[in-house]
């Protein structure tokens, strides 16, 4: 692929109608067009010729719109061709734009999934829909669950998308949520509007109902009026023991409240020879009360997601069911009113690679 520098006029170059980002923040763009005007352009677009003549973006549509407010008539490009000289194909214009949007923080999580699913189809029919995965994965310089956890975003319902792209709920909860069918995506989305739910939460109550689902389609779910008396009397009986378990946790709490407020050196004279030993014991404890406390929540989730829940038994949307209708909702958003604000989490690391099957719990316990 050859390449040459020059200095064009902004009216040789034509918008590229095909860009993966199709959210432009006004601010930004004034923000960046005073920057230009002080400091000039420290990195030029990236074009490629047009076969009408003149020049189409390939990367850098942000810096050529900060020129137009910046009142500029020239801008420093870069222009990319093809080994013989000839103006590149859509296809490796799209694949240049994307790896050039993709980095870039401010890219809206739905643009991105829209992004990847053109790239994923342009790797052709007779790939499996894995492997093209790996090859744009790859591409992008991001990892697989990455990868797939965008992908997941384009089942989301248009309403669902639009709080995704405004950063209301948070890429990891919405994953979960996309794994739902329509009617049960709804039902949490309404939940979620009351601002009663962190993005936390809704990871746990959104995977919970997944469960759901996937049990009521599994036979595995037995409603209590239509159990045998054997199982009536089974499920009585571990019943009264989990609620014994946790009614003793308060006596323990009494006991663990007095060891608290025992002077430390008066205790290691009570405990000689044995602290050490005694350590270890608190911290299986511990280690046994924060597993519960997981479970315990996890149940309440399922709870949660018990009152919610619309059709246990409905099948996931497809994975690319309704993707323009999602960006064109996503892409007009901004301003508008998506429901209050859930609690955010930082989307970083492990968290921002959450792949589409199941929450990273450990991540979402605390």
């Amino acid at each position: 692929m050859g390449t040459k520098h020059a200095s064009l006029k902004l009216a040789q170059i034509h918008r590229n109608e095909s860009q993966p980002r199709e959210h432009f923040d006004e601010v930004e763009l004034q923000e960046l067009a005073d920057s230009i005007n002080e400091h000039g352009l420290l990195q030029p677009i990236v074009v490629r010729k047009r076969e009408g003549g003149g020049y189409e973006i390939v990367a850098g549509e942000r810096r050529y719109r900060a020129h137009e407010i910046a009142g500029k008539i020239t801008i420093d490009a870069r222009i990319i061709t093809g080994i013989d000289g000839e103006a590149i194909d859509d296809a490796a214009a799209f694949e240049k734009a994307m790896v050039e949007n993709i980095n870039r923080a401010d890219m809206l999580p739905l643009e991105e999934a829209k992004g990847f699913k053109k790239l994923v189809d342009m790797q052709g029919r007779d790939m499996e829909h894995k492997d093209a995965v790996l090859i744009v994965a790859k591409k992008v310089s991001k990892s697989v669950p990455y990868v797939n956890a965008r992908l997941a975003l384009l089942g989301l319902r248009p309403e669902i998308a639009a709080a995704v792209n405004l950063a209301h709920i948070g890429t990891q909860a919405a994953v979960q949520i996309a794994a739902l069918s329509k009617d049960n995506q709804k039902g949490v989305f309404e939940k979620w509007k009351k601002g009663d739910l962190t993005d936390n939460q809704l990871v746990h109550i959104a995977y919970a109902m997944r469960k759901q689902e996937k049990a009521a389609t599994q036979d595995s779910l037995v409603a209590v009026d239509e159990m045998t008396p054997e199982q009536k009397a089974e499920r009585t009986k571990e019943t009264v023991k989990a609620k014994t378990a946790l009614d003793e946790i308060e006596r323990l709490c009494g006991l663990l409240e007095g060891i608290a407020k025992t002077d430390p050196l008066h205790l290691s004279k009570l405990l000689a020879g044995e602290v050490g030993q005694r350590l270890d014991q608190l911290d299986r404890a511990a280690k046994l009360m924060q597993d519960a406390r997981f479970q315990v929540r996890q149940a309440k989730a399922h709870a949660e997601a018990s009152e919610i829940i619309v059709s246990p038994g409905a099948e996931a949307p497809d994975l690319a069911a309704e993707a323009e209708e999602l960006m064109a909702v996503a892409a007009g958003a901004e301003g508008a009113e998506a429901g209050p604000a859930a609690e955010q989490k930082p989307e970083a690391g492990a968290h921002a690679e959450v792949a589409a099957s199941e929450p990273d719990m450990a991540a979402v316990a605390v």
